[in-house]
């Protein structure tokens, strides 16, 4: 090889970084998707009815097409929306399997029961996964409290189910506009200036910790989702008093 060929390859090689190998896989939750958009309306509210009657077995299928998935090999936006899709696929697919209910509570069971957040599984590479396991050890895990506006727990006081899966390219937006969304609803925020008072959705309360160490902290950090200039500056004041609101159970069905 001659001199100026090989000084050619190194300068290359110094310019260039090697491609062979993307830095992070991407999932296809195509078949998620086509499934949000056919039963779940803008709103959040899903056909359970027609769904367990015309095709139950799609979200099988996806489900079990995303436990081949090496998560290990996700970038966090991908990881994030990965841990997202399937909680609130396999959330579906228990009510699905136990439908008609009134209410996802209606599979919460006393004195050793079965109770469907702890005992509904997903099989992932091996591994069994619950719903607790996926919300407290992995996804509250990674630092963004915005998911507690983004997994759902059918029912009418949770966040809207998106009728669209989430995808690694388009997740923080979608997170964005999810905490938007979420305290425009009135299940989920009041405000009431002539008593001082702010009424917040009872998620608030059981995850406060994932918002701020104290109350001011998660009003500090809540208020950049609120759209209404009165709300805001309401929430900002050191005096207003915070009260929050009784959790609808009831199943989030059309």
């Amino acid at each position: 090889m001659k001199l100026i060929n090989l000084v050619t390859l190194l300068l290359v090689g110094v310019l260039i970084p090697f491609t062979g190998r993307a830095e992070s896989e991407v999932v296809d939750h195509s078949m998620w998707d086509s499934l949000l958009t056919e039963y779940v309306n803008h709103d959040g509210n899903v056909d359970y009815a027609r769904w367990k009657k015309a095709d139950s077995r799609t979200l099988n299928r996806y489900l079990a097409r995303m436990g081949g998935v090496d998560t290990e090999s996700l970038g966090r936006d991908e990881k994030l929306a990965f841990w997202i899709n399937v909680y609130n696929a396999l959330t579906v697919r228990g009510i699905l399997e136990f439908y008609p209910l009134e209410s996802i509570k209606e599979k919460v069971g006393r004195f050793g029961g079965f109770n469907i957040w702890d005992d509904y599984m997903v099989l992932l590479k091996g591994k069994e996964y619950s719903l607790n396991h996926i919300e407290h050890k992995i996804l509250r895990v990674m630092g963004d409290p915005r998911i507690h506006f983004a997994i759902v727990c059918a029912s009418r006081g949770c966040p809207r189910l998106r009728n669209e899966a989430y995808a690694g390219v388009t997740v923080d937006t979608q997170l964005q506009d999810n905490a938007l969304d979420f305290f425009r609803r009135v299940q989920n925020f009041r405000a009431d200036p002539a008593r001082a008072t702010v009424h917040l959705s009872s998620i608030l309360k059981w995850f406060g910790e994932d918002f701020g160490p104290d109350e001011a902290a998660l009003r500090a950090r809540i208020v950049a989702w609120i759209e209404d200039p009165d709300a805001r500056a309401l929430i900002e004041q050191e005096t207003v008093k915070v009260r929050y609101l009784d959790y609808d159970w009831t199943l989030n069905k059309q």
